[in-house]
């Protein structure tokens, strides 16, 4: 007997193409005796009367045990924060709305079958590593984020190249001279990380990866760390004209003051992320990064 018994609903926002899809999902759902709950914004897509309760984007972890998202790989990795920000361990089925995603990787076509294999308790849920980022500014926790893709620190678009000290634990690695530096996962490898001209990495791998952006010297190359490894980011400013800029997941950031210290490490859970059956990961990857074709 499935486990299933409360799904939760959210859509990009503004999606007015999944307005159909939601009603259509809501009767699929209930009349299995499961109950749709709706994130807030979603709901009024569908037009919920104003008695029907629904969820914030951070109180829907903890009131379901599926969350279905219909929209894009950005909106599938804020919903995956907002998981793990409430300590849950939920699992996320990412439906496209437009071309394949690296993540939103089930079409709709799929969306029943998938569901279906879901309660059934066939489907494969494949956990996807995320990071733990944290700026740390005086000695104390200035923000902290968990991520499921990259920890991105850059320089503003008409400074100079930036300089960054990176370490490990107590063991320094590499100065860079660079636009900046990014600090993947295997799931972001194919995301910033891959523009920048860094590896492709499996994401079933235990990993992270630094990738400097454009760098001065031709020797900075990508490095690949175990995932235990405890990063720590400074970035050297020797003016105050000078602008640097922490991003995580390209959806939040804020700019860095000298002295502060970017500290980045795996996190404690994973994202669970439900595949499709009959797409592997390479398959994903032929189709987005157009592989064979002349």
């Amino acid at each position: 007997m499935s486990s299933i018994r409360r799904v939760g609903l959210v859509a990009k926002h503004n999606l007015e193409a999944a307005a159909g899809v939601l009603a259509e999902l809501t009767g699929w759902l209930e009349a299995r005796g499961i109950e749709p709950v709706f994130e807030t914004h979603t709901g009024t897509l569908v037009r919920l009367p104003p008695e029907r309760p629904t969820r914030s984007r951070e109180e829907l972890p903890l009131a379901c045990d599926l969350v279905v998202v219909l929209g894009g790989d950005g909106t599938l990795i804020g919903m995956a924060g907002r998981i793990a920000e409430a300590g849950a361990t939920v699992p996320i089925l990412g439906v496209n709305f437009g071309s394949l995603g690296f993540l939103t990787e089930i079409t709709l076509p799929e969306l029943y079958d998938s569901l279906d294999s879901v309660l059934k308790g066939t489907s494969e849920i494949e956990e996807r590593m995320m990071l733990r980022a944290r700026t740390m500014r005086s000695g104390a926790v200035f923000t902290e984020r968990l991520v499921v893709n990259d920890v991105v620190i850059t320089k503003a678009a008409l400074s100079r190249i930036i300089d960054l000290s990176v370490s490990v634990g107590d063991q320094h690695v590499m100065q860079v001279r660079a636009d900046g530096l990014i600090v993947a996962t295997p799931t972001g490898s194919s995301a910033y990380n891959l523009a920048a001209g860094g590896p492709i990495v499996h994401p079933a791998l235990d990993a992270l990866l630094l990738t400097p952006i454009a760098p001065h010297m031709l020797t900075n190359r990508p490095v690949i760390l175990t995932a235990s490894s405890q990063l720590r980011v400074t970035p050297l400013m020797h003016g105050t004209t000078e602008e640097v800029y922490v991003t995580f997941d390209g959806q939040s950031g804020h700019p860095l003051q000298p002295k502060d210290v970017v500290e980045i490490r795996r996190a404690d859970l994973p994202l669970r992320l439900v595949r499709a059956s009959q797409r592997t990961y390479f398959d994903v990857l032929r189709q987005k990064l157009k592989w064979g074709e002349r």
